[in-house]
């Protein structure tokens, strides 16, 4: 049944991360919508990211940027579950070195903390909660995993975060040493907002 709604004409992801929004902007490309970032809203608040999990924060963020704005708004938070460390650094794993921390700094903390570990316990998963809000309605969520290893030394200069120590045992390589075509067919993060492409492909249409 079409409803009487009509199409959607834009988003916005809630993000300031200009590496997250090429990658969010290439996967939500084919939609048709005019994609806006927080970029366009500097005096919008940081949303303090509190919450336990990253379903929490995401679903937060998407809630009060889409109230603040009027916009239906797209926010996602991702976490690394690494197995040897009892699923740490896991929420917080963009702060896992310290509040202001560099991917580096992240990554080098990581690396020590397994220093020792052998590669069979090295096991990870990331995992990514994309969250959807309609101004003063309803919050959707859809999420992706990847499973890997964590590796013994930093790896490739693409894609940011834990990228370089993310080792994918499938294609022999971390995901800093695939291009933006690899990554975003296989990603945690791509799987998430591949899911979030099919549930706003119907507002596009102004089907639902």
């Amino acid at each position: 049944m079409h409803s009487t709604e009509s199409p959607i004409k834009e988003i916005l992801l809630a993000t300031r991360n200009s590496d997250k929004v090429r990658e969010l902007a290439a996967l939500l490309g084919d939609l048709g919508i005019r994609i806006r970032t927080l970029a366009d809203f500097p005096t919008a608040p940081e949303v303090e990211e509190d919450g336990e999990t990253c379903e929490a924060n995401a679903r937060k963020k998407a809630r009060e940027i889409a109230a603040v704005t009027g916009l239906l708004s797209v926010a996602d938070d991702t976490g690394l579950e690494v197995d040897a460390l009892g699923g740490r650094p896991g929420v917080f794993a963009a702060r896992y070195a310290g509040e202001g921390a560099t991917y580096e700094d992240n990554c080098r903390k990581l690396i020590k903390e397994l220093d020792g570990v052998p590669q069979a316990r090295r096991t990870a998963r990331f995992v990514t909660v994309a969250a959807l809000a309609m101004p003063g309605g309803e919050t959707r969520v859809a999420t992706g995993t990847l499973v890997g290893v964590i590796a013994e030394a930093c790896a490739g200069s693409q894609g940011f975060g834990y990228d370089p120590v993310f080792f994918v045992p499938e294609l022999g390589r971390t995901l800093a040493e695939l291009t933006a075509e690899e990554k975003n067919h296989i990603s945690h993060r791509a799987k998430a907002f591949r899911a979030m492409a099919d549930m706003l492909r119907p507002l596009a249409a102004g089907t639902l």
